[in-house]
């Protein structure tokens, strides 16, 4: 297994001097040494990422993607040539990207230890949860810069305190999209997708009906629903619903069905994923003797959305999108 070691500033090549030798002189004439390569503009770039400074000497070439945020930042940047596997996937990338994603290798269906991280001999660890990149994860950020492994976390998903955004809005969202850009070398990418998001959400029209919702995410005991300050949060407000659970400090978080009972949502969010499919969750529902007389469990006012879309990143405009569309088809209640 080869562990690339750490680079850093300002090491460059020496060319040892060459000399010419002829068969019928003694002389010898050294040859100049070789220039240094010109510096990439905007590099080195060091960015505070979720308490960490990250430094990139130049853009990352071979990076490896956990969760769907990071690989679909990738693809929808067109930088899928610099992704050398993808895990953690959190449902199919979308169909928009899916010609970009072919060829990639999955390397985990989970989060992949550090010695299978390593033996890819990545120079970026791009990470959606700030927990695929501990020790009991891809590896520990400190140890993997250490081996030369730079390290990256969606923005959105920190969790220390003061760098986890209080609310989160779609200019965080965008701004991830600008600084991937900056670290990628893809400005021009990153602008021309910042501003067809911009348009696309500029272009809808919220629910106009003040109806509440039920962010049902997993679980079945005890719902793991969306709270009030992240991106579940964030996608209801563009479509006009009421979060229950936006009194909740949190980005996701448990409440209790005889609270989901108590509030009676008008409608029901149901988060698709590989773990957790909308067939199960509805199960749940409907084998709950209390919330099965629920009028949205009732009158089956579902509304469905990949779990890949509901992580904060370049999907959320289309969760939007898809929560309109469904409750154009949903009667009042």
């Amino acid at each position: 297994m080869r562990h690339r070691l750490l680079r850093s500033f300002g090491i460059v090549a020496l060319v040892g001097a060459a000399f010419a030798v002829t068969a019928c002189t003694a002389d010898a004439t050294a040859s100049e040494p070789a220039s240094e390569p010109p510096a990439t503009a905007g590099y080195p770039l060091t960015v505070d990422n979720c308490g960490t400074a990250v430094t990139f000497d130049r853009a990352p070439e071979r990076v490896l993607a956990i969760k769907s945020t990071s690989t679909e930042m990738m693809l929808a940047l067109g930088l899928q040539d610099r992704l050398i596997g993808t895990a953690f996937s959190d449902g199919p990338v979308s169909e928009e990207w899916a010609d970009r994603a072919d060829g990639i290798p999955v390397i985990d269906e989970k989060v992949p230890g550090q010695e299978a991280v390593l033996d890819l001999e990545p120079d970026l660890v791009y990470a959606g949860w700030e927990s695929n990149v501990t020790a009991e994860g891809a590896g520990d950020r400190g140890t993997l810069a250490s081996l030369g492994v730079n390290t990256y976390v969606s923005p959105a998903a920190c969790q220390e305190p003061g760098y986890q955004p209080e609310s989160l809005t779609f200019d965080d969202v965008l701004a991830e999209i600008d600084q991937a850009g900056t670290i990628f070398d893809a400005s021009d990418a990153a602008t021309e997708l910042i501003d067809d998001l911009r348009a696309r959400l500029d272009a809808l029209t919220p629910d106009n009906r003040g109806l509440s919702a039920l962010w049902f995410s997993s679980g079945s005991d005890t719902p793991f629903v969306g709270g009030g300050i992240g991106a579940p949060q964030m996608i209801m407000d563009a479509a006009g619903l009421t979060n229950i659970a936006a009194d909740i400090d949190e980005t996701w978080s448990s409440m209790s069905w005889e609270t989901v009972v108590d509030t009676n949502p008008d409608v029901i969010v149901l988060v698709d994923s590989a773990w957790g499919s909308t067939e199960k969750k509805i199960g749940v529902l409907e084998a709950n003797p209390a919330t099965a007389q629920l009028p949205a469990v009732v009158n089956r006012r579902y509304l469905i959305v990949p779990f890949a879309t509901t992580e904060a990143g370049v999907r959320n405009v289309e969760a939007v999108e898809t929560l309109l569309a469904q409750l154009a088809e949903v009667p009042s209640p």
